[in-house]
């Protein structure tokens, strides 16, 4: 099928009126299961290292400083560069060139799969890395043997972060919750047989994560290719996939540096916790509050993969308005959450400060991944966390000697900064204009034989 021939079918059709009202229920029936979905998914990871802390706190340091470095080179890496089916994927469906929503997962996973190939080098020579960035040996030789198990990781991650990012921006959230849900519990069960039943130690907690991802990949697949709801955007591998292979690459290289610019500076905090004095405790003590405020920051996080899709859609579709009204009412909902800030605040002070705005900027940067801007994006977190936060992280941490506590001092006002770059973006939005360019790419990918 040629591009003219797809744009037999109109991209404006009449659509319902748009309200306040309807819209937030729109996005709150996205958003529920998308957190659950988040939270479910990062039991994974903090589950492994939950079942290494039971076995001394060497093995806890090592295995939060591997997960720490994959996720730095890994899996931030290849998380951020699917992103980039939250803007192709979520326009196409909006402008109802369903065909091309498989084209672009089945790209995506071509892409990410070659990404894959110096991630195994970078994590299999992870010991090494560690000691020459001045890590405790020890500790550094525990990660090493980690990280090697974590390889095998990749090979399900990079298909499963496709299919769930290709569901997402089709709406289709909880099988996803679902899916996620049953993996979850399925983990802590092979967490324990291959860390003390089979006697593996870490490497059994490392190897349980490549299971549990083969297996949430597998209802996922079996999932799209038999539900009806994928009948229209999955239709079987094809050719196309390999064609404008260097355009998505374009797309998800900023995507990547997008996600992986406020991925890295929290991750770093672990790193720099190496250096401080006690290494080992200063290190088990921020990856477990890094842990804490992880699973918080999934509430923003599902509000920010909901808007990314609503926006997506409605400028696929031709309705900029409809789309700057996601905007304004996903901002509302971000605001209105001071029952829980106050709540968390009684508990842990500093995490409910950066709770609060990560739940403000995340909805920010999913309006930015909605109209195909990660460029900007990725510049807004290069600004905020390695011009700011950072630098701030450091003077209060060696400088003031405040340690753990002026590491996450210093990430909070990068997040501030961050918060104020996107609100002045946002506000500055052309939303007709984004409508025009998201119709101009979709009707310029090449599609599937019909």
């Amino acid at each position: 099928m040629d591009n003219k021939a797809a744009t037999e079918e109109p991209l404006l059709v009449p659509r319902p009126e748009h309200t306040a009202t309807s819209e937030a229920k729109r996005l709150l029936s996205l958003a529920g299961p998308l957190v659950a979905s988040c939270i479910l998914q990062n039991v994974v990871q903090l589950v492994s290292v939950m079942f290494v802390g039971h076995l001394g706190e060497l093995p806890l340091a090592g295995a939060s400083l591997a997960s720490s470095l994959a996720n730095v080179t890994g899996f931030s890496l290849l998380a951020g560069m699917a992103s980039a089916l939250d803007t192709l994927c979520g326009q196409a469906f909006g402008a109802r060139q369903y065909g091309l929503l498989g084209v672009y997962k089945q790209r995506a996973m071509l892409v990410l799969a070659l990404a894959c190939l110096p991630i195994a080098v970078v994590w299999a020579n992870a010991g090494r890395i560690l000691v020459l960035l001045g890590q405790d040996r020890d500790i550094a030789a525990e990660a090493g043997a980690y990280s090697r198990w974590l390889i095998l990781g990749l090979v399900p991650y990079v298909p499963l972060a496709c299919h769930i990012r290709f569901l997402q921006t089709q709406s289709v959230v909880v099988p996803v919750m679902v899916s996620s849900g049953v993996t979850a519990l399925g983990h802590a069960v092979v967490c324990w047989a291959l860390v003390f039943k089979a006697g593996m130690g870490s490497k059994g907690a490392a190897l349980s994560i490549a299971i549990s991802y083969s297996f949430n990949l597998a209802m996922l697949a079996l999932y799209v290719r038999f539900s009806s709801a994928c009948k229209r955007t999955w239709t079987g591998f094809s050719t196309e996939a390999f064609k404008d292979l260097h355009r998505f690459t374009e797309l998800a290289i900023p995507s990547a540096m997008m996600v992986c610019l406020e991925w890295w500076s929290f991750e770093l905090l672990v790193l720099l916790s190496g250096l401080l004095p006690n290494p080992k405790l200063e290190t088990s003590v921020l990856s477990i509050c890094l842990n804490t405020g992880a699973l918080l920051f999934m509430v923003p996080f599902g509000l920010c993969t909901a808007i990314s899709t609503r926006v997506s859609n409605e400028l696929g579709a031709g309705e900029p308005q409809a789309a700057k009204l996601a905007t304004r009412v996903v901002m509302c909902i971000a605001f209105n959450e001071p029952e829980v800030v106050t709540y968390i605040a009684r508990m842990i002070p500093v995490l409910a400060i950066s709770f609060f705005t990560d739940g403000l900027h995340s909805c920010l940067s999913g309006v930015v991944t909605g109209c195909g801007e990660q460029k900007i994006g990725a510049r807004v977190n290069l600004s905020a966390y390695y011009l700011a936060g950072i630098p701030m992280a450091v003077f209060l941490a060696f400088v003031l000697h405040l340690n753990g506590m002026g590491l996450w001092l210093g990430i909070v006002c990068g997040s501030l900064t961050k918060l104020v770059l996107l609100l002045w973006i946002t506000l500055r939005i052309n939303w007709e204009k984004e409508a025009i360019k998201a119709k101009e790419t979709v009707f310029s990918s090449t599609l599937p034989i019909a």
